[in-house]
């Protein structure tokens, strides 16, 4: 049986979920409100129909897809639509947000009386013919989402509470973005020190995999760097101010900060990145 499903919002992860959800028979509902020309022809490529939010409240499932940000005020928003609704959609907040603000996030989709679901994305965007990223979802209503499966995602069920897929999801990104942050941070002060060659030749010798990493890593992130920022200080407050590492990812929300307003500028410190980066594919 098809199933309409509600996707907020079509951005990159959103409208390839999306894609592949519809080529498996979902229908897929997204709001195109206010969006730019680019956003609207993405979400027709993925075979997205635009609906107003009342139509949205009457999808099945509503996945939100969202950077970390604007995760809760997407929620009161969905929130004041869902309580009008004697028919409750199956809420799944799908963001890079710590424990504390999704559990924040479950109080106010439950205040509309629906099910929600903790869930966190690790993976790319699904491409035609390759393979959906990891959906893990946890909490009392996790098995009933479980019909994705049906429609192309890859969907995995933690044991655990709402929270347990978000503190998932935060100890996966702190360990493979904060990789890229400290590769990132390190080749940059020794290029400028004039030791680039030098790390890399060590790298080669003695941490393959690393350098292997960071050649696809380091000119990956920073189109992405921007989205990091909030990621990280997400990431912070899932560890706990008293935490003595928890500082470790405001500085590295700083440093992407910084990076996403390099790209966007002079991009010397990008540059520095791309070089790094390419030189070590030439060996």
């Amino acid at each position: 049986m098809s199933k309409t499903i509600a996707i907020l919002a079509p951005g990159a992860m959103g409208s390839a979920v999306a894609r592949r959800l519809s080529e498996n028979g979902a229908r897929v509902l997204t709001s195109l409100k206010g969006r730019s020309e680019a956003t609207l022809k993405r979400a027709a490529d993925a075979g997205m129909i635009g609906a107003e939010d009342d139509v949205i409240a009457d999808a099945d499932i509503i996945l939100s897809i969202v950077p970390p940000g604007e995760a809760v005020a997407l929620a009161e928003r969905l929130a004041a639509l869902i309580v009008k609704r004697a028919k409750k959609p199956v809420v799944i907040d799908c963001n890079a947000v710590n424990v504390d603000t999704v559990r924040r996030i479950e109080e106010i989709i439950g205040s509309a009386q629906a099910p929600f679901v903790d869930g966190g994305i690790i993976g790319f965007p699904p491409q035609p013919g390759g393979k959906s990223p990891a959906f893990y979802v946890s909490g009392e209503h996790a098995k009933s989402v479980a019909v994705l499966k049906d429609f192309g995602l890859d969907v995995r069920i933690v044991d655990g509470p709402v929270g347990a897929a978000s503190a998932l999801k935060m100890s996966y990104a702190g360990i493979v973005k904060g990789l890229a942050g400290i590769g990132s941070a390190m080749v940059v002060a020794a290029t400028k020190a004039g030791a680039a060659d030098a790390l890399r030749n060590e790298l080669a010798l003695s941490q393959p995999a690393i350098l292997a990493r960071l050649e696809v890593a380091l000119p990956d992130m920073l189109p992405k760097a921007y989205r990091w920022v909030a990621e990280m200080r997400e990431i912070s407050g899932f560890l706990g101010p008293d935490h003595p590492a928890s500082q470790i990812y405001e500085g590295f929300a700083r440093w992407f900060e910084h990076l996403a307003e390099d790209v966007k500028g002079e991009a010397t410190d990008s540059e520095l990145l791309k070089a790094f980066a390419e030189k070590s594919k030439k060996g």
